[in-house]
């Protein structure tokens, strides 16, 4: 699908549905793609971070669906990180543990390395839930399943508002 106005919109969901709560940004992905969202590309990722890269290249805005383990942590809060290429954060961690969530060596790895190289998006966008299950098998736990909606609403208001079709508060 092509959208109009705003320029390229991708939308990445990272997560593996046989992970349990890994899963969330998976069932965000099928909510939104029967939702006629207004994006160029809804995908699913393994979180790795040259796929990540190839995913969101040319790209205006990409949002990046995760699920985090947080310890402590309160299982279906919601994070909302703005990644801005041409405003980044001096004190960004280069450990890559910013926004690090159950891939690998994580998201803010992923992060660091595309802006040490120049592949960052416009504007990076990352919704991260929290999660409390990352056990093998299928199915949400009950906080992160409460979270979807939400999540949904969250990547919906974004790209809506990047397309001026809206107004974030």
């Amino acid at each position: 699908m092509t959208a109009e106005g705003g320029g390229r919109i991708v939308v990445i969901g990272v997560g593996n549905e046989y992970r349990r709560d890994d899963g969330a940004a998976v069932a965000v992905l099928a909510e939104l793609s029967t939702a006629g969202l207004a994006a160029d590309r809804l995908t699913l990722c393994d979180g790795e971070s040259s796929r990540l890269m190839e995913l969101w290249d040319g790209a205006d805005l990409a949002v990046v669906v995760d699920a985090l383990r947080v310890d402590p942590g309160e299982p279906g809060r919601i994070h909302r990180v703005s990644v801005d290429a041409d405003r980044l954060p001096a004190d960004a961690p280069a450990d890559g543990t910013a926004a690090a969530g159950t891939h690998g060596l994580g998201l803010g790895y992923g992060v660091a390395l595309a802006a040490a190289l120049g592949r960052l998006p416009r504007e990076l966008l990352i919704v991260a839930v929290e999660g409390a299950d990352f056990s093998i098998g299928e199915g949400l736990s009950p906080a992160v399943a409460a979270a979807v909606p939400r999540l949904v609403a969250e990547v919906r208001g974004a790209v809506d508002a990047h397309r001026g079709h809206g107004v974030r508060s």
